[in-house]
Formats: structure tokens, C-alpha cells, sequence
């Protein structure tokens, strides 16, 4: 389906205030574009390390609406003219002009999945749904996964880093004849409580503090024809959130921790209280800079540093609590 693109030149201080207007007006959703800096609660909720840089907030504010293409729309425009020169007797609109662009006709929400083809890390096959297995695969451990909504290919080098890590430490708990449990915080689709579970893991908890990752994470689980006994995710938080702390404390051999550097520190000691003695700690999503950071974090919340692995700017610290 095909789109006609509507944006109004607005400024910041009135773009909730034409929303509100635009959704009075039957306009199902809104895009608002400006250069408004993200507040540091905002940028931790995106999970990213580096917010993006955006020009000086000049005021300005872009608001788009989505009609149908080939359809009159001349009586809505003519409405939504009106109820912007209402807006102006109250406040700054700015211009309030409105230019009109046309969105290609694209699946968006498929297209993405010719960029994502079947890989191995050491000794996993990690494959898209959609995608056959080739013969030159067999032998490797399969793993089929979908994201979804949420995070988690395999591809990045934050998760190839766990999952090399996990296949060493899965094979040291094995030759000692251990049967070991993990927890996955930060699970995102399920991939590392995938790789544990095909790796021996005897259980795998996951949490996330996104609910959509939940669902995918189970879908996954699924799609892998995982038995349901042995998995369980659920959305939490282990900083700030004393009754997932209490839940999960003392309980794991293995704890995987792919999230970032600034989540990581704060979390430090939750995450060595998940440990039981001697558990090994399994983290990712650093970047370079932050390494040391986040070693002196894990020090101070009384791990003992195992290894650091490097793959491309970004870092993996293992460590054992003591």
C-alpha cells in the first residue's frame, strides 16, 4: 500500500499540542522529527552507547501524518488548515505549512531479512527461519532463529563474543561432570539461552525488561523445538528491582550478560549474586573505551577477571565469582 507523506513545520513547543489536534481530527499516529537532545533516562532506555548527534535544537519541529494515496483527503487537509490557525491565536506554530511526499510501497517490516544469512561461531550454525540448511552445515549445531522485535541475530559482535565464550565454558563445566544452569539477562530473542541449552545447559532462566523480547524469546525457544521444562523468561529488572534480586540469587553456574557498559557497572553486584561459588560471568556490549570501567566494576563487586576478548570495538570480560 502505497502512502501520501504530511508534515507540518512546527515548532518544539507545540508539536504534542498538534498531535493531540491531529488524533481530534481522526489522524491515526504521528511522526515527530527535531533536534531536542535526549535526557540520560532517554538514551538508557534505547540501549545505546552513543546517543546520536543531532544539530543545535533550534526550536523547530517537524510533525508527519500518513494518509492513504488515491483517496480525496482534500476535506481533512481543509480541517486540519483550520484547527492549525485556532492553535496559532494560543501559542507559537510556526509557519504551520504543510508539504506532501509519497512513501515507496515497500514491506518494511520483511525487507530487512535479506541482510541476515546463516553463519557459524566455532562449532554453532545459527540460521534464519526462512533459509534451508546447507550440506556443508551438517554436523554443526543448529540453531533457528527469527528476532522479531526484539535484538538478537547472532550477528553482532557483542553476541558472537558470549557465544564463543559460552562454548569454552560449557565444555570446562562438562569435562568436570557438572550439570550447570544459566541465566541470560538481557535475553533479547533467546539466542544465548538457545546456545546454552544446545551447549547442555540442564535449565535457562532469560529476563528482559522489554516484554516484546519475552515473546520472542519464547517463539524462539520454540521454533528449536526447546522443551518447555527447561526455559523459562520473564520480564525484570535486576537493578533497582529488590524481588528479582532476591529471586535469583545463588543459583547459577553460568551467567550471560550481553547488555552495555553502562548497565553493566550499576549491575555489577546483582550479577554476582546470581553466581553460586565459583560461577563464571559472561559479558558483552562493551565498548572499547568503557573496558576498563567496567573491570574495575566487576573487581569492585569482588569478581575475580578470568579473560578479555576483543572483536572489533567491542569487548567481552569473563569472570568468576570468588
Amino acid at each position: 500500500m502505497k502512502w501520501e507523506k504530511y508534515t507540518v513545520a512546527t515548532t518544539t513547543a507545540a508539536e504534542d499540542i498538534i498531535s493531540a489536534m491531529l488524533a481530534e481530527l481522526g489522524i491515526e499516529g504521528v511522526e515527530i522529527e527535531n533536534n531536542v537532545p535526549l535526557t540520560d533516562e532517554e538514551a538508557g532506555d534505547m540501549f545505546i552507547d552513543f546517543p546520536p548527534e543531532l544539530p543545535p535544537d533550534d526550536g523547530t519541529s517537524r510533525v508527519s501524518f500518513y494518509l492513504e494515496a488515491g483517496e480525496d483527503h482534500e476535506a481533512l487537509l481543509a480541517r486540519v488548515h483550520a484547527a492549525l490557525e485556532a492553535q496559532r491565536q494560543y501559542l507559537d506554530i510556526g509557519s504551520g505549512e504543510i508539504t506532501k511526499s509519497q512513501t515507496e510501497d515497500a514491506d518494511w517490516m520483511n525487507n530487512w531479512k535479506q541482510f541476515f544469512k546463516s553463519f557459524t561461531v566455532g562449532e554453532i550454525l545459527i540460521k534464519p527461519t526462512w533459509e534451508e540448511r546447507s550440506e556443508k552445515d551438517t554436523g554443526k549445531i543448529l540453531i533457528e532463529i527469527d528476532p522479531g522485535i526484539s535484538f538478537g541475530t547472532g550477528k553482532h559482535e557483542t553476541t558472537q563474543l558470549c557465544i564463543r565464550q559460552l562454548q569454552k565454558y560449557a565444555k570446562m563445566l562438562e569435562a568436570d561432570g557438572l550439570g550447570w544452569k544459566a541465566l541470560d539477562v538481557g535475553c533479547g530473542s533467546g539466542i544465548l539461552s538457545i546456545v546454552a541449552l544446545k551447549l547442555g545447559a540442564a535449565s535457562v532462566t532469560g529476563m528482559d525488561i522489554d516484554e516484546n523480547c519475552i515473546v520472542s524469546a519464547q517463539e524462539n525457544m520454540h521454533t528449536n523445538r526447546l522443551d518447555e521444562a527447561l526455559w523459562h523468561f520473564y520480564r525484570g529488572n535486576l537493578i533497582g528491582d529488590k524481588s528479582v534480586q532476591e529471586r535469583e540469587t545463588d543459583g547459577y553456574e553460568i551467567v550471560l550478560a550481553n547488555i552495555l557498559a553502562d548497565v553493566i557497572i550499576p549491575m555489577a553486584p546483582a550479577l554476582f549474586s546470581c553466581l553460586k561459588k565459583g560461577g563464571v560471568l559472561i559479558t558483552s556490549g562493551i565498548i572499547d573505551f568503557k573496558e576498563q570501567d567496567v573491570a574495575k566494576a566487576l573487581e569492585g563487586a569482588g569478581f575475580e577477571l578470568l579473560e578479555t576478548n576483543r572483536q572489533g570495538e567491542w569487548v567481552n570480560i569473563t569472570a568468576r565469582r570468588k
